[in-house]
């Protein structure tokens, strides 16, 4: 038995979680988020807890149990407290300014790289060197933020770029570090 899927998930109170033909709705304080499950799994929701069942000991339902389970919980946590990535840019005039909706930032290059928020990702600029990715649902805030790290990846010889905050960039030696033969 799957020791993440055969735990009960609580549901605190302001959520709201409804299961109709394995489409799971979940409602709370900073929104609505659904997914379609697969249909041979069992959720039930009974007294403010949700349980997932598996038919059988297939592998394909051992593997299905723990991720359902695993993504139902994300969802719960997401429409209570929502999910959020903090990003640092590094290096010299490296910076990023917030603008109305779009986070405006200078990255080396020649022209300066503009990304908007969405309707369910809000980004943040607290100082002219991080930026907070934050939304409801935890696999959009991940994807958006792996985009925005994408535009500059740091380097490996002085780190300049954007990276996450607890991210640790393993430093190469330059060419001065070589000994000679």
């Amino acid at each position: 038995m799957s020791r993440i899927g055969k735990k009960p998930i609580s549901v605190p109170a302001g959520v709201e979680v409804k299961c109709e033909e394995n489409l799971v709705t979940v409602k709370g304080p900073k929104g609505t988020l659904s997914r379609q499950f697969s249909k041979e799994l069992g959720i039930e929701v009974a007294d403010g807890v949700v349980t997932v069942t598996r038919p059988t000991d297939d592998k394909e339902h051992r593997s299905l149990h723990g991720l359902t389970r695993t993504l139902i919980e994300n969802m719960v946590e997401g429409v209570t407290n929502g999910y959020s990535k903090t990003l640092i840019i590094e290096g010299v005039g490296y910076r990023a300014a917030k603008k109305g909706k779009e986070v405006v930032m200078n990255l080396g290059y020649s022209h300066q790289v503009i990304v908007a928020e969405t309707d369910s990702i809000k980004l943040d600029v607290p100082q002219p060197n991080t930026i907070v990715v934050s939304g409801i649902d935890k696999q959009e805030v991940g994807q958006f933020a792996a985009e925005i790290r994408e535009k500059r990846p740091p380097e490996p010889y002085k780190g300049k770029g954007i990276r996450y905050v607890d991210e640790h960039i393993i430093r190469k030696e330059g060419k001065a570090g070589k000994g000679k033969k």
